[in-house]
């Protein structure tokens, strides 16, 4: 139950702040305002199911 507490904020945190990262690299290379949703939402889906998938690894590795 600690674990998966500690993973939810890890998780929460690694959204955040590549979140961040991909706001400033929107900035950066001046991506479009109608571009920068899609670009986000496929970054979200890809690193939620890389934490999903570490997790599942961790919770069944022990």
């Amino acid at each position: 139950m600690i674990f998966l507490i500690w993973f939810s904020f890890f998780a929460l945190f690694f959204l955040y702040y590549i979140n961040r990262l991909s706001t400033s690299f929107c900035i950066k290379k001046e991506i479009p305002e109608e571009r920068q949703d899609r670009f986000y939402r496929t970054i979200n889906v890809l690193i939620t199911i890389l934490l999903v998938s570490t997790y599942l690894e961790i919770l069944y590795a022990t």
